[in-house]
This record gives C-alpha cells, structure tokens and sequence, in this order.
C-alpha cells in the first residue's frame, strides 16, 4: 500500500514540476536585468573615453533590455494567472491540501512574484531616466 502511496506522490511532483520553475523565473529575471544593466554601465563607465557606445547608446540598450524583462516576465505572470484559475472556480483559498488546491497556490505564489519582479525590474531601470551620463 505504502509503494502506491509512494509512486502516486512522484507522479503528482512530476506533474508540479513545471509550477515550481515558474515560481523561479520571474525573480530569476529581475537579477539578471540588474546584473546586465549596472554591471554594463559600470564597465562603460569605467572604461571612460575608450568605450564603444556613447552612453546614449546605453540608455537605448537600458530601454531594449527592460522591455524584454518585463515582457518576459509578464508572459510568466499571465501563465501564472492561468494556473492560479481564481476566476473561474472563485476559489480564494486552497486550504483542503488536495493536488488541484496546491497546483493553484503554485499558481497564486508564481503569480505574486511575477508582479513584484515586474515592480523590480521597473525600480531597476529607473534611475537611467534621470542620469545623462557617467559622472
């Protein structure tokens, strides 16, 4: 009895998995648009009067960039969103412990950090709006 308890709960993992990578993927996001974009502007600003780009191409690699961050991470919101299904069962809380209530809470807590990265990568990208250069 133990092993088909045993083989049951592997199986509802597997089938969790892909929830628990989507919880991942939106703060996974935010640190590297951090990373690329301080990293990078403080490598062009290091090198000064011999780097490749003007800072006003920087600023537009800043803008690609955070498009692209915040695209991706709202496609993983909308996927999360999905999953948490709140609409259409208008089910608010998943406390019965059943595998359907811990696929939407999966659901809700990747939804949740998809929007706190996206708030993130928005902070992040900010202070380029207001400097003109490296000084």
């Amino acid at each position: 009895m133990t092993r088909i308890r045993e083989n049951e709960e592997r199986r509802e993992f597997a089938e969790e998995a892909p929830s628990l990578w989507r919880i991942t993927f939106g703060p996974v996001i935010w640190a590297l648009h951090f990373v690329l974009l301080y990293g990078g502007t403080a490598v062009h600003c290091a090198r000064g009067r011999q780097a490749a780009l003007s800072f006003a191409e920087v600023r537009l690699a800043v803008v690609v960039f955070t498009v692209l961050a915040l695209a991706g991470i709202a496609w993983f919101g909308w996927r999360s969103w999905s999953q948490w299904d709140v609409i259409a069962d208008r089910e608010w809380e998943n406390d019965k412990g059943t595998s359907e209530d811990r696929h939407q809470f999966l659901g809700h807590a990747a939804f949740l950090l998809a929007v706190i990265s996206f708030i993130g990568v928005a902070y992040v990208a900010l202070p380029f709006v207001f400097i003109e250069n490296c000084r």
